[in-house]
């Protein structure tokens, strides 16, 4: 007897002999399966060290009949079952009506069938159990397998299922306040989906009602021979034999009843065909001539079919015009329509598409009625079969069948033979098919230009059971997969009613997460995004480089109703605002600024094992982005500050990046990051503390490609092997780049304007005021007016100027600070010039506003000047910065050694000046009787303006007049 079966057999008389088993969370199957297997040995007595150790050396029989074997085997067999068993806990009885109740399970996901048998009150098995993995699995409890009660459903026990399960088999223990009168269905659920791998629903003779029963299947073989196994779904067979990588072939005998029920399972496309038969037996050459087979699939609504073909020739089905049919067709199209199934007697019993894998169970006779299309199969014989996968060709017109086309590929891979005795016992099926592409859903593009239309219908193939009874339809699609590029704009029409409110989140269930105590990240939509056919809402979503790769596109009020939507990189000028290509066209640079933080991008032109971008006018004294390939193929993106030209000089820094990807096709190596404007540093002693970017001045951007780089002892092996000549000036605000130049001529000009406004002109024209009073007339007047006009026009023209040039005016430098403020109080001095006081007469009291207004008038004058000179230095420091020429250096010399003379020449005139005071207050001069008008000249600043007033007034008071004599 097959060991595997007796080990079943075994296992549910040694479950009843010890009443209930102790909790075996952790036992592995394997155990279960050595236990059961030495307790079947022993009770045939079957010689067991023979089986474990193959041996013929005396020392095997001289064990095997030493007695004190008999006392290892026990120990071994006593740790074996206490292993699996940790926690024996108390025995359980069998007072419920479910106990002994058997099933199969219904595969809903991740391709789960196996056996269930219930062992008492407290216990379960399960055997033949295949499942693929999933996050967080769980046992659970509901009262009906419907969306509603599944979602409110509660975890039986502690058992859980996180691996991925070959044909094995296990005893589960429910809770100890757990019952089976409170479960009436039994469902394999994973939490973080909310997903139902596979369940069973309970019924007895007692329990059984007409909303929940499934009745038994006609199908099934094992019922007829007396078994009380209940389902909905068979996907269980005795035996099952490996035809390919992705496809085999499951079959049950019933000799009794003349059929066999076969299931043909493979991890195909959905348009795809699943051909099975026998070929005849004579054919030795071509074993696809006459052979009968069996053809299965889905249509495009989805739905299963088996038809009954047979093979006259090696081609694709093909009608004459007199009628007749040659190649690989259905036997009806030979003999014409069939209502009573003489000629197309392979029976559909039953089908399903789950991850990507399609299964059908068809049954045919072993012995058929049709003579002339179908082979008889011999229960005993070994006959040869054929198989094949490939495409369908969908029905038209005249030929109303889905038709095989050519299966193409490699032999033993989409078709093949083998001889089969169908009565032998065959299970090589380790394990559920896993399937690589396991999306069935349509797949909708879209475009910037289209809107998508989003309604609602009922759920047909809805990808995550268990779901509502309506779901959300995208241009007529049930929940397809939507994929968008970043930084293209999705329109979505939602006209699904005013109890849809559309959403985009990273919640796979959706139906707002809060809710559920669990946090989500809204992209768009919300309680806003409702409409109908008649007024729908238009929903505009642009992705950009920081949305992930996976989103899910729900209903706000409803859990489930949506699907994902798959977020891809359509091209990185779609993700970014603005793009250069930088020196020697190798590298192309990508930026979007925001308020705080710029984005980057960087691709190469060609193949390269690392690319790297710096800051900097050249590799010394740069900060480097490098993004690179280490030998697993991972890829990384790292930071440095060079000073120098060695693999020394390369020191690793912590800029604190964000957003990082990295990608690499084809050798062709594109990275990403986001970083702040200004570093936040914790110690301003880093290096990358100066790593600072304005996005108002032109940011060098130099690159460098190489084979190998590490991330732990750079070498010169790791040294470039291509670089870029020269720095590009990126000009982040404009989005365009400018190569490596001298001083551009306007912005010389501006710097010459600038210089002879606030060095020249404006200077002497304070200086005429100051120091040219004692000139008679008003000349010292129309010098200083004239030179402060002229100055002040020049300054505005070379404002003008600069802006200009620089396509804005941005006042984040230093340089435009201290601009725009001398600007502002030269501006308000001919204003204030416009308002001033009357002059007093001679002899009038100098008033308070003009007092004031003097006094405002000068400080606001001397205030503008000292401004204005920080503005040039500020200046000339923009420059050497932005440009780097050494010229610039000779330039600030220059400025400096100017306003020293400037100094020197204000220094003379103010020993002048407190020269012409003394001589006034003395009497030296200004000796005309009478001349008593106020000198403008004296300084309103000056301590001695009081002195020098009551020494005029005393002087007034001691003049006499007296009438000449004639006589």
């Amino acid at each position: 007897m097959n060991l595997r079966l007796a080990f079943a057999i075994e296992s549910a008389r040694f479950a009843s002999s010890f009443g209930a088993f102790p909790s075996p969370t952790h036992c592995r199957s394997d155990h279960f399966f050595l236990l059961f297997s030495i307790s079947y040995l022993i009770k045939r007595r079957i010689p067991i060290l023979p089986l474990v150790i193959r041996s013929g050396s005396d020392l095997t029989s001289f064990m095997y009949h030493n007695k004190r074997l008999v006392v290892v085997l026990g120990f071994l067999f006593n740790s074996l079952f206490h292993f699996c068993h940790a926690d024996p806990g108390q025995p359980c009885s069998k007072t419920s009506s479910y106990v002994g109740f058997q099933s199969q399970f219904t595969m809903v996901q991740h391709q789960l069938r196996g056996a269930f048998t219930i062992i008492d009150d407290c216990s379960f098995s399960v055997s033949q159990f295949d499942m693929l993995s999933g996050s967080d699995v769980h046992w659970l409890g509901a009262l009906a397998p419907d969306f509603g009660n599944l979602t409110d459903g509660f975890i039986i026990s502690d058992h859980k299922l996180n691996e991925t399960y070959k044909n094995t088999s296990f005893v589960v223990r429910l809770y100890k306040n757990m019952t089976w009168d409170r479960i009436r269905v039994l469902s394999v659920w994973d939490l973080p989906t909310a997903s139902d791998f596979g369940h069973i629903i309970l019924a007895n003779e007692s329990a059984l009602s007409p909303g929940l029963a499934p009745s038994p299947s006609d199908n099934d073989t094992t019922l007829e021979e007396g078994k009380n196994l209940t389902f909905t779904a068979p996907t269980m067979f005795d035996n099952c034999k490996v035809l390919s990588k992705n496809y085999r072939i499951r079959w049950s005998l019933s000799i009794k009843n003349n059929f066999i029920d076969i299931g043909l399972e493979a991890a195909t496309g959905i348009q795809n065909y699943m051909a099975f038969g026998w070929a005849q037996l004579d054919s030795d050459a071509d074993l696809m001539q006459e052979a009968d087979v069996a053809v299965a699939g889905f249509t495009e609504e989805g739905k299963p079919f088996a038809d009954d073909f047979f093979i006259t020739k090696y081609s694709e089905c093909t009608i004459n015009k007199d009628g007749s049919a040659f190649g690989v067709c259905p036997d009806t199209i030979y003999e014409g329509s069939d209502p009573v199934g003489l000629v197309n007697n392979t029976k559909l019993i039953y089908g399903h598409r789950r991850d990507g894998v399609s299964f059908v169970r068809y049954r045919r006779p072993l012995v058929s009625v049709d003579k002339k299309y179908d082979l008889p199969v011999s229960h005993t014989a070994n006959m040869t079969v054929i198989w094949a996968l490939g495409l369908m060709r969908p029905p038209d017109t005249i030929r109303p069948y889905y038709l095989p086309q050519y299966h193409g590929g490699p032999k033993m891979v989409t078709y093949g033979h083998l001889v089969l005795n169908v009565s032998e016992q065959v299970n090589d099926c380790l394990g559920p098919l896993d399937a690589e592409d396991k999306e069935d859903q349509d797949l909708i593009i879209a475009d910037a230009n289209v809107p998508l239309v989003v309604t609602t219908g009922p759920a047909m193939h809805y990808p995550n059971p268990p779901n509502p009874s309506k779901v959300l339809y995208i241009n007529k699609k049930e929940a397809p997969v939507l994929r968008v590029e970043r930084g293209v704009p999705v329109k979505l029409s939602v006209q699904a009613g005013h109890d849809v409110a559309l959403y985009i989140t990273s919640d796979l269930i959706g139906g707002n997460a809060t809710l559920r105590n669990k946090t989500e990240t809204i992209y768009a939509g919300g309680p806003e995004a409702e409409g109908v056919l008649a007024s729908p809402m238009e929903l505009v979503w642009q992705p950009d480089r920081n949305t992930p790769d996976q989103v899910y596109y729900q209903s706000l009020y409803q859990q489930k109703m949506g699907w994902r939507v798959q977020v891809v990189d359509g091209g990185l000028s779609d993700m970014y605002n603005n793009s250069v290509v930088l020196d020697d066209q190798q590298v192309t640079f990508f930026w979007t600024l925001a308020k705080d933080s710029i984005s980057i991008a960087a691709r190469g032109e060609k193949k390269s094992g690392y690319i790297a971008i710096g800051f900097g006018s050249g590799m010394v004294n740069s900060y480097a982005y490098v993004g690179w390939v280490d030998e697993s193929s991972k890829g990384h993106v790292n930071t440095y500050w060079i000073d120098g030209k060695d693999a020394f000089s390369v020191h690793p820094t912590n800029e604190n990046l964000t957003d990082i990807r990295f990608k690499s096709e084809n050798g062709i190596i594109t990275f990403e990051f986001t970083r702040p404007f200004k570093p936040t540093c914790s110690h301003n002693d880093q290096p990358e503390c100066k790593n600072i970017i304005d996005p108002t001045s032109p940011l060098k951007v130099i690159w460098a490609m190489g084979t190998k780089w590490s991330d732990k002892h750079l070498s010169e092996k790791n040294m470039h092997s291509v670089t870029s000549n020269r720095p590009v000036r990126v000009l982040l605000m404009r989005g365009s780049a400018e190569a490596e130049q001298d001083l551009r001529p306007v912005l010389a000009v501006h710097g010459f304007m600038m210089f002879l406004a606030w060095g020249i002109l404006l200077p002497g024209g304070i200086l005429a005021a100051r120091y040219l009073k004692h000139v008679k007339g008003d000349g010292w007047y129309q010098i200083h007016v004239y030179l402060q006009y002229s100055g002040l026009a020049i300054v505005l023209l070379g404002l003008l100027f600069a802006v200009a040039e620089l396509r804005g005016l941005y006042v984040s430098s230093l340089h435009v600070k201290f601009g725009l403020t001398a600007i502002f109080l030269a501006c308000g001095q001919p204003v204030n010039a416009f308002m001033r006081p009357k002059k007093p007469v001679n002899g009038e009291e100098v008033s308070s506003k003009r007092l004031i207004w003097e006094y405002f008038h000068i400080i606001i004058g001397r205030c503008a000047i000292i401004v204005g000179v920080a503005a040039l230095f500020s200046g000339l420091k923009h420059l050497r910065d932005r440009y780097g020429s050494e010229d610039l250096h000779g330039y600030n010399g220059a400025l400096i050694v100017w306003f020293l003379i400037l100094l020197l020449i204000v220094m003379y005139l103010e020993y002048q000046e407190k020269q012409r005071r003394r001589d006034r207050i003395f009497g030296r001069s200004n000796w005309v009787l009478g001349n008593l008008e106020e000198e403008d000249s004296v300084d309103l600043l000056s301590p001695t303006r009081a002195a020098q007033k009551d020494v005029q007034q005393s002087g007034r008071m001691e003049v006499q007049l007296e009438p000449l004599n004639r006589s």
